[in-house]
């Protein structure tokens, strides 16, 4: 497909299906036109045997963590859920979004996306700009642990998207030619996620951490986090705990943080 060409970029079960190969048996694939949110529908549907992915075409009230809006006119992102049965318990799920940044990166990779970094906990940059996020959702159902992991990116330029979101964004459209379709790129992660999910649920991120951290968007540099409470702490990271906490060393030593969000980064 070429990167102009919007027509035969409609997403499809069948195709999404036929990109994944021999792991397509492993998973039960929807696609919808439009939906408010993949990782609402999949949180409010049956519980399954096998791992659940719904892509839409458009998402109209995506979210991002926090409760951000993730914005996405229809064939402009990438947006997707999979649902996915957990062994480990429910409080050790919180590492499984860093888990998820992982899988995302290796599939841009294998795309041709160059210059791409994660930043704690769940954006993917590129060259310092947003590309796409990653939203966890957990539950218990039926006895066992259930993660919703939703993922978008910025598949096509938005005109007008910064100014909205006051942030610098970027795009796959920018990143890399030709453009491969939706449906390619859906498969690619998809087949990263079940692969890294199993890793997880084998070992937690000790098979997954050094792999993160040598893509942290923020490392070595100084960086102002601020607390949930609002405080603010300031330090360089020291790499990623085996919860997924953010280690920041500080003037008072080595702290990890869980819930924070980074507000400004400069050179170490």
């Amino acid at each position: 497909m070429e990167s102009g060409d919007t027509s035969t970029d409609r997403l499809s079960a069948e195709a999404i299906g036929a990109a994944l190969g021999a792991r397509a048996h492993e998973i039960e694939i929807d696609v919808v036109e439009s939906c408010g949110s993949t990782n609402t529908l999949l949180l409010e549907g049956a519980d399954d045997d096998i791992p659940r992915l719904l892509a839409a075409n458009c998402q109209s009230a995506g979210r991002g963590r926090r409760g951000r809006r993730w914005y996405g006119a229809p064939g402009a992102a990438i947006t997707f859920s999979l649902r996915r049965r957990m062994r480990r318990a429910l409080r050790e799920l919180g590492g499984a979004s860093l888990a998820a940044g992982v899988a995302v990166e290796r599939a841009r990779r294998a795309s041709g996306a160059g210059g791409i970094a994660l930043k704690w906990p769940n954006d993917v940059l590129a060259g310092g700009a947003k590309l796409g996020g990653i939203l966890i959702e957990t539950r218990v159902q039926g006895g066992c642990a259930v993660a919703v992991i939703g993922v978008g990116v910025n598949y096509r330029t938005m005109p007008g998207l910064e100014s909205r979101l006051r942030r610098r964004v970027a795009s796959l459209e920018e990143l890399v030619r030709p453009l491969p379709p939706r449906t390619l790129l859906i498969a690619r992660i998809a087949a990263e996620l079940l692969e890294v999910l199993d890793s997880f649920d084998a070992s937690g991120l000790a098979m997954l951490r050094e792999e993160w951290e040598s893509m942290h968007a923020h490392a070595g540099q100084r960086i102002r986090m601020r607390l949930a409470d609002g405080r603010v702490v300031a330090g360089i990271p020291a790499g990623i705990a085996e919860d997924g906490a953010m280690r920041l060393r500080t003037r008072s030593g080595v702290r990890a943080l869980h819930s924070a969000r980074v507000v400004s980064a400069r050179a170490g």
